[in-house]
């Protein structure tokens, strides 16, 4: 019995020694660090900005009638292709052909009009010359009346003077009497002549004058009939409907006997897109990014329909427009793209990437690094009461304050101090992908170890270490 109890206390004791051995916490090897470790490296980065958008052509063109009427032939549909000039489709034009016929009578009445007036204008110039001419006529024989009246009154008084001195006769006297009345009567009647010459004359004149006044009326109404049949002709034409670049249809709005109303308005009958060889994005970019963008930036992006295909385009403007929904506000960029075999079509969405700077082999450091915190009670040379603990953030403002006059942002890394513990590096950042952010400035060298997070599991990259240094391994078996 007694040797029972020895073989029990021995085996108690065996069991604790082993239970202490197991158990008992060890201390950390030089490669059991409590952070991951990352390195700052060279290498390129290139920043970008992501969005959607919506492709549309350049240039979208709406077709429509300014005149009423119903749809008689339809000469495009939809995708059909057309040039500049190209009949799409007919309106009914057999009232306005009528309304063409009247016209161009009218016009026709009016031009012989205008002959007429023209023929009484050159009746009358003829009226007028005769006029004036036997005008002249009558003015040569009133001058030759006078003349003749001065020769029958010398006549007289010479026949008066014979008579005085008993060497003419009474006959001859009274002769040279009667003569002198004849060439008065004859002048008289010259001067006659020619004030009734003068007086149809001018009668001939006024009807000239009222002549060349109906002429122009005339010619007043062949231009207004010209103007009533060029406006019907514009309506006859009208009827035509023709797309005004080239391109290809779209859409189509209208049926064949559909009646067009353009009473307000012009109906849209047709889209028309322009050239779809070239097409635009319509990208929402949100306000926080919209700096970054400038006229001119490679844009890569996808769509759905050839998710395994990557086109290119440029950043043709950024329209100063702001849309607000639900209080986000965004700008539309409207991005260039060549599309010379067509594939993408109006209205596909389209996942952009607008790359807003690249930058080749630069020194850059894992976004995680940028990311860790560590408790204020852990880092290298931390405070030991509340008063003290102020003292290093102070150190980090005043650091980041002289680091502002620099071109970038400034942010914080940690690396591990010769105490274990997490020592915080002050750095000026420059471009970033969204994995890697370039360094333009800072004490940090290539190949330098940092904390991109704490190795404890279950402890985020915002988790810090135990403030040991040490981590309890798992019990050991044997």
């Amino acid at each position: 019995m007694r040797r029972v109890w020895l073989w029990l206390i021995g085996i108690v004791l065996v069991a604790g020694a082993l239970g202490f051995v197991l158990w008992k916490p060890t201390g950390s090897s030089a490669s059991d660090q409590p952070y991951r470790l990352g390195v700052v490296d060279r290498g390129p980065i290139t920043a970008s900005v992501r969005a959607t958008g919506t492709l549309n052509p350049v240039t979208t063109v709406l077709v429509g009638s300014q005149l009423s009427g119903q749809v008689v032939e339809i000469l495009a549909d939809y995708n059909t292709p057309v040039k500049e000039g190209q009949v799409v489709a007919r309106l009914y034009a057999e009232q306005i052909k009528s309304r063409r016929d009247a016209a161009l009578a009218d016009l026709a009445q009016a031009r012989a009009d205008l002959d007429t007036k023209r023929a009484q204008i050159d009746k009358a110039k003829s009226a007028l010359q005769r006029s004036e001419a036997q005008a002249n006529d009558l003015g040569a024989q009133r001058d030759r009346a006078r003349a003749q009246l001065t020769e029958a009154q010398r006549n007289l008084d010479r026949q008066r003077e014979l008579t005085t001195r008993s060497v003419g006769t009474q006959t001859a006297l009274e002769q040279a009497g009667t003569q002198l009345d004849v060439q008065k009567a004859n002048l008289a009647s010259a001067e006659a002549q020619i004030a009734s010459n003068k007086a149809e004359t001018e009668g001939l004149k006024a009807d000239l004058a009222l002549a060349e006044a109906n002429l122009k009326s005339a010619e007043a109404m062949i231009l207004q009939k010209q103007a009533k049949l060029k406006d019907i002709e514009i309506d006859l034409a009208r009827t035509d409907i023709k797309s005004p670049v080239d391109g290809v249809v779209v859409q189509r709005d209208i049926e064949l006997g559909q009646t067009v109303a353009a009473s307000l308005s012009a109906p849209t009958l047709f889209t028309i897109a322009q050239d779809l060889r070239e097409i635009d994005i319509y990208a929402n970019i949100d306000e926080a990014d919209v700096g970054r963008l400038k006229d001119g930036q490679k844009v890569t992006f996808t769509v759905n329909a050839y998710p395994n295909r990557t086109f290119e385009g440029t950043v043709r403007m950024v329209r100063l427009s702001a849309q607000t929904v639900q209080n986000v506000v965004t700008y539309t960029a409207v991005i260039g793209v060549k599309n010379r075999d067509q594939a993408l079509l109006p209205g596909m969405t389209a996942n952009v990437q607008i790359v807003t700077d690249e930058r080749d082999d630069v020194l850059r450091v894992p976004n995680a690094a940028l990311r860790y915190r560590p408790p204020v009670a852990v880092v290298s040379g931390g405070p030991a009461n509340a008063a003290q603990d102020g003292q290093p953030r102070r150190r980090g403002r005043a650091k980041d304050a002289e680091m502002q006059a620099d071109e970038g942002t400034s942010g914080r890394i940690y690396r591990v101090g010769q105490d274990g513990n997490p020592q915080a590096v002050h750095v000026r950042l420059g471009a970033t992908d969204g994995v890697y952010t370039e360094i333009l400035r800072g004490d940090v060298q290539e190949g330098a170890a940092i904390i991109v997070g704490a190795q404890r599991a279950g402890a985020g990259d915002d988790a810090g270490a135990s403030t040991t240094g040490r981590r309890p391994r798992p019990p050991r078996m044997f």
